[in-house]
């Protein structure tokens, strides 16, 4: 089963390569890995997915811990969070494709960010099944390149909706059709 874990740490140099040092010398395996800054420029926030049973969760959180560098690791797994991936991909429009490949962009809810010749190059974000299956539906026209960032996660609040999501596959109705 896959894990989201999020470590918030010291933004120090040398602490992603001390906590992923720390994670392979154990064996432990990351599936997805994402940096970045946050609200405040002293700490950052790490992104983890894993793939394991509870055991292994358990024993890379308390790995986590010990580090100095982290100052809390927060386990997504059961709680209730937003998680986006982020993939750009370079995709053939020869043979009179391109707007075939433009109208599944919009379906997806991706976008054109290059135009070439032969090619598009095009932006989707959203929940790990939708990169996925965008991927797949892509497959067909010719995959040039493919490139997709880690996972980032963030805990929904406790009275946060579901139907604020963007992940639909299927484009949202006009504006005047909405009530």
């Amino acid at each position: 089963m896959k894990h989201v874990l999020s470590a918030l740490v010291m933004n120090q140099p040398g602490v992603l390569a001390h906590i992923s040092g720390m994670l392979a010398s154990r064996a432990f395996n990351i599936d997805s890995l994402a940096v970045g800054a946050t609200e405040t420029p002293e700490l950052s926030r790490m992104t983890f997915v894993i793939n394991g049973d509870e055991k292994t969760l358990d024993q890379v959180r308390k790995q986590l811990e010990k580090i100095v560098t982290v100052v809390r690791v927060i386990d997504f797994s059961k709680q209730n969070f937003v998680e986006r991936d982020l993939m750009l991909l370079k995709v053939s429009t020869e043979g009179g494709k391109r707007s075939e490949v433009h109208e599944l962009v919009d379906i997806f809810r991706a976008r054109i960010v290059d135009v070439g010749n032969t090619h598009v190059m095009i932006e989707i974000s959203g929940q790990e099944r939708k990169i996925d299956a965008f991927i797949d539906v892509m497959r067909p026209f010719g995959i040039i390149e493919l490139v997709r960032a880690g996972r980032i996660a963030l805990l929904r609040s406790a009275n946060a909706s579901h139907e604020a999501e963007d992940d639909r596959l299927t484009p949202e109705p006009p504006p005047e059709a909405t009530v």
